[in-house]
């Protein structure tokens, strides 16, 4: 089965990774508002409950001066990365989980939607899209 992205026509085409994209509105935790470190927190558990080695984490808080009130928060994997981006002021929310390996990141997507909808009783998930990644044909066997 073709997934979004991937090129008709191509036969033995297999994938080396897997992309998992989230949107939201509704993001206004009610303990939590433009709170980056508490949603990178969420990040980082999720990786850990995962089995994934993290590599580095960061989040940058944006007070509306310069760019629209919000935060990026990415979590580096050996695999890829987690990372979130959020409009505060609108109660945006997109997410994405790459994955390279043999982790699937619709568990760290998963584990990450139970913390957000525990926390946020009004986020609501808007879409939730999966791409494979690395793309490559597989060699036929003889």
């Amino acid at each position: 089965m073709m997934t979004m992205g991937e090129p008709s026509g191509v036969t033995n085409l297999h994938a080396h990774g897997k992309h998992v994209y989230v949107d939201y509105v509704g993001f206004q935790p009610q303990h939590h508002w433009q709170d980056g470190q508490w949603l990178l927190n969420i990040l980082q558990n999720a990786v850990n409950r995962s089995g994934i080695r993290e590599v580095h984490a960061h989040v940058e808080i944006f007070d509306g001066d310069v760019s629209p009130p919000g935060f990026a928060a990415v979590v580096l994997i050996d695999e890829s990365h987690v990372s979130a981006h959020c409009y505060s002021d609108r109660g945006w929310l997109a997410l994405d989980a790459f994955t390279c390996g043999n982790h699937d990141p619709e568990n760290i997507v998963d584990i990450i939607h139970e913390s957000l909808t525990s926390s946020c009783p009004d986020i609501t998930q808007m879409r939730r899209d999966t791409v494979n990644r690395f793309l490559h044909e597989k060699p036929q066997e003889n």
